[in-house]
């Protein structure tokens, strides 16, 4: 029997319906059983996003959600998950007009943006059987049982408790899994981080012990450095998962930081290729940790914020950083008080909350791999996989480039 591959396309995949005859190309190349996990349509949960706020804009997205899938999949509304697509359609419909007469509750809210993924499986699936992939069929992640570890919106997939109750006789064939939603701890839909279909992806090459993942992007694997900073660098051939995780955390959004979680224990290797140049040699590996003293990459996080108190750190405080699924930089705690090092974007969610003082500055980064040399600015941690360090400066880009060319012109003179 061949081996299991599970391939993600994320939005970025999917932005023309060309893009959908690209994948048929891909799934009918690839070597082993595919199971292929998709995200929205490119730019649709933003959309889904703002018409679960704006009741005005929401009563012209039902007619819009459908021309746009129809232009994607032609016949979808007739063809065999025709019953499907009107089914999520007019639950779509139903919902917001909730929103709209004021019934707003979380459940409701998540249908409506959980609808994106399941609109997607469906244009996907119809498709793909069209060009002759005849066993391709939707699948929606909450149905066959996927469980999340949380009550509305959850950080993570409870494995566990999904590979008891994942209902795998209906990944037969070619399965197009919905991404980002599964069943909560409620027994209701429950959401995950924003891009957490990676994760998703990961899940079920755990649960169905896959031999490879390949997340499909619209980059040639990791680079050693963001290209958002200017300077060109070539990809990474091979991360270590915890050096992935740390990369993911600090200005690298290739992946979730939440993806390489299940696949550990199974040492399931992650492959992350260019869907826009599926034949070029270049890509990265993620695999098992393996001890090195180069400096792999550097990962570069704008926007931080230091909060320090003299007493102990309350334990609302810190429940509510685990409810929401913030992941601090530092976190450190003892009777004399406390500091917490984290994203200036996640202060808002705790602003009521948050005791003490708060200092704010301008970036965190993280070195990937040991540097053997002395580092002039502000030293937050180090631990296996990298050291981190803060910065203040006016000057952001010029201090990441001075970095990026005293680490690696070092490290190439050796």
């Amino acid at each position: 029997m061949d081996e299991i591959v599970v391939h993600k396309f994320g939005g970025s995949c999917l932005r023309d319906g060309n893009d959908i005859d690209q994948i048929a190309e891909i799934i009918r190349s690839s070597e082993g059983r595919p199971i292929i996990v998709v995200s929205a349509l490119w730019g649709m949960t933003d959309r889904l996003i703002r018409a679960s706020r704006e009741p005005r804009y929401a009563s012209r997205l039902v007619q819009d959600l459908i021309s746009q899938h129809l232009r994607f999949a032609p016949g979808l509304d007739t063809g065999e998950f025709g019953e499907l697509f009107n089914r999520v359609i007019s639950g779509i419909a139903k919902e917001l007009l909730k929103f709209s007469s004021g019934e707003e509750s979380m459940r409701s809210e998540n249908l409506i943006l959980a609808a994106g993924e399941r609109l997607s499986a469906l244009a996907v699936a119809h498709r793909l059987r069209k060009s002759g992939i005849e066993d391709a069929h939707p699948v929606g992640a909450e149905d066959i049982g996927l469980k999340l570890k949380g009550i509305g919106r959850a950080k993570e997939i409870d494995i566990q408790a999904s590979s008891v109750n994942l209902d795998r006789h209906e990944l037969i064939g070619v399965p197009i899994l919905t991404g980002w939603f599964g069943e909560g701890d409620d027994g209701n839909i429950a959401l995950l981080t924003r891009g957490g279909s990676d994760h998703s992806a990961a899940a079920f090459a755990n649960l169905m012990d896959a031999s490879k993942l390949i997340l499909w992007k619209d980059v040639d694997g990791i680079k050693q450095l963001n290209p958002r900073w200017g300077i060109e660098t070539p990809s990474i051939s091979y991360l270590g998962y915890g050096q992935a995780a740390e990369l993911s955390m600090h200005g690298t959004p290739v992946i979730h930081p939440a993806t390489v979680y299940p696949l550990i224990e199974e040492g399931i290797p992650i492959e992350i290729k260019n869907f826009h140049n599926r034949n070029s040699p270049v890509s990265t590996i993620i695999g098992p940790d393996i001890e090195t003293d180069e400096i792999i990459a550097i990962g570069c996080q704008p926007g931080v914020a230091i909060i320090t108190d003299n007493k102990p750190l309350s334990s609302d405080l810190l429940l509510e950083i685990e409810r929401l699924g913030i992941i601090p930089w530092l976190m450190k705690s003892t009777p004399d008080g406390f500091k917490i090092i984290l994203p200036k974007h996640d202060l808002h969610h705790l602003e009521n909350i948050i005791p003490g003082k708060i200092k704010f500055k301008t970036a965190i980064i993280s070195i990937i791999g040991k540097p053997d040399i002395g580092i002039e600015h502000e030293l937050i941690s180090t631990n296996e996989y990298g050291t981190r360090i803060i910065v203040d400066t006016d000057q952001l880009h010029d201090t990441i480039r001075e970095l990026y060319q005293s680490l690696f012109s070092r490290q190439d003179c050796k």
